[in-house]
């Protein structure tokens, strides 16, 4: 099976087209860096010639919020016509688990209305939704601090490993296009802060960390249930007791 992934280079791209290689199918990453830009559509004909399946795990290059909106805009209208036109049987999105409940999160807003072009398209989909990654709570402390302390908002959040986003997403592009949405998350849930806190006591990083309603996410309050899946979820193998150790140890 030919998969092309969107940002194949990238953290999710270069570690899904090695999984999925190591299978036995031939994956091709596509990117800037081999000469395919799904946003101005260069190399992104050729790209597709053959492809039984397309997986977008673009990442924005800016937060800035026209410009993430046009990002995902411009990249799911470019990917929908040369998928449509290259015959292609399943197009695969990674997006984010709440993107929907934030809409004051640019970041989340943009993902929105590039899930709403992915069903518009008329190719076969399935829109993988993932909580936030393990990988990226040192960032969202350093984000988060403010005179030293780091003000988290309330609510749940329930992070999940990177490995086990490429394995998930792995999985469903095998599988038949769900014309829909699945969801994906790891296998503790705990109070934002906490989590946080666990994670910079795990590192040796004595900054406090405190819960705070008006602090923000990237734009938006964190509800109770902003970040976490409200019904079934697809759960990961790594816990945060394995990931915090691991980062510990480098």
């Amino acid at each position: 099976m030919k998969i092309v992934v969107i940002g194949g280079s990238g953290l999710i791209g270069s570690r899904l087209v090695t999984l999925l290689g190591e299978a036995g199918h031939e994956a091709v990453a596509a990117s800037p860096r081999t000469g395919v830009n799904a946003v101005t559509g260069e190399g992104l004909s050729n790209a597709l010639v053959g492809a039984d399946v397309v997986m977008d795990v673009t990442n924005a290059p800016s937060w800035e919020p026209q410009a993430v909106l046009d990002f995902f805009r411009t990249s799911a209208r470019n990917l929908g016509k040369a998928e449509a036109a290259a015959g292609v049987r399943h197009h695969v999105a990674l997006s984010i688990v709440g993107c929907d409940r934030s809409p004051k999160n640019a970041y989340f807003a943009a993902k929105v209305a590039q899930e709403e072009l992915i069903r518009a398209a008329g190719v076969p989909y399935t829109i993988v939704r993932a909580t936030q990654f393990m990988e990226f709570i040192g960032g969202i402390a350093d984000f988060s601090t403010v005179d030293g302390t780091v003000r988290i908002g309330e609510g749940l959040f329930q992070p999940i490993a990177v490995d086990d986003v490429v394995a998930n997403l792995a999985q469903v592009a095998l599988a038949a296009p769900q014309n829909g949405t699945v969801e994906i998350a790891g296998p503790d849930r705990a109070p934002f802060a906490e989590i946080v806190s666990r994670f910079l006591k795990s590192v040796g990083d004595a900054r406090p960390v405190v819960t705070d309603r008006d602090a923000l996410y990237y734009g938006d309050r964190v509800e109770e249930q902003s970040l976490v899946p409200l019904g079934d979820a697809r759960i990961g193998r790594v816990s945060l007791d394995q990931w915090f150790a691991r980062a510990k140890n480098g």
